[in-house]
């Protein structure tokens, strides 16, 4: 079972008036330096075998407060980049919601392709498929980081619910969010969602049981607990 926590960035200057996309030199504000310190603290208690990041600056720093005093280092994945809106890059959220694709990204996605920029079923694809690129070279016992960005995260959570793309928009992924998802040999289950406070000791991965065990609630690993199983507490 390999275990990935999606983290969102924390707040830039950009975050919410203005849709930054690529812009280049977007670094994080004192309110997103202080957010990267909390979650870094917030998730001291794992033990972390990879930290992965989009390579845009919000991220990389961010990434960097959770790997200091850790021994992994960030390592960059183009793919857990944001979404390439094209020449919507840098304008404001209130101008370009009068724009008639605005309505395609709130209620059809999966069609929706920004102007010079990338569809966001493609984003969705090359998200997904650096999840899975990565839990294939770290193994199913490993527990590792993507440091990314709000709609890159909420598409991989979309994939491992089984939605359709058309329904991602239901999902939020806030600044410095932790969700988390539990991937298994049938399917992935999501442990948690745009989690911004508490504690992360249900997030450690279970000691493998004896053989001779009959499985509980979860035979294979892979099958989910009917009627609720007992929890993590």
């Amino acid at each position: 079972m390999t275990t990935v926590l999606l983290v969102r960035h924390g707040l830039t200057a950009m975050t919410g008036p203005v849709l930054a996309g690529w812009t280049p030199g977007v670094h994080l504000d004192e309110r997103g330096r202080e957010q990267a310190r909390a979650v870094a603290e917030r998730l001291a208690p794992l033990e972390l075998d990879a930290i992965v990041s989009s390579p845009l600056e919000r991220c990389q720093e961010t990434a960097a407060a959770i790997a200091q005093g850790r021994p992994v280092s960030v390592q960059t994945d183009d793919r857990f980049g944001e979404c390439g809106y094209g020449d919507w890059t840098g304008r404001p959220l209130k101008e370009l919601a009068e724009e008639p694709l605005w309505r395609v990204v709130q209620a059809h996605p999966s069609a929706a392709v920004f102007p010079g920029g990338e569809a966001l079923a493609e984003v969705q694809s090359r998200a997904v498929r650096a999840v899975r690129d990565w839990n294939e070279r770290l193994g199913e016992k490993a527990t590792y980081l993507v440091c990314s960005h709000g709609d890159v995260i909420k598409a991989i959570v979309a994939d491992a619910l089984g939605l359709h793309l058309d329904q991602f928009q239901r999902i939020t992924a806030d600044p410095v969010s932790v969700t988390a998802i539990r991937y298994t040999a049938l399917r992935p289950f999501l442990l948690r969602a745009n989690d911004v406070g508490g504690g992360v000791a249900g997030l450690i991965p279970p000691p493998e049981e004896p053989e001779d065990h009959d499985g509980g609630e979860t035979l294979t690993g892979s099958d989910a607990a009917v009627g609720g199983g007992p929890g993590t507490a």
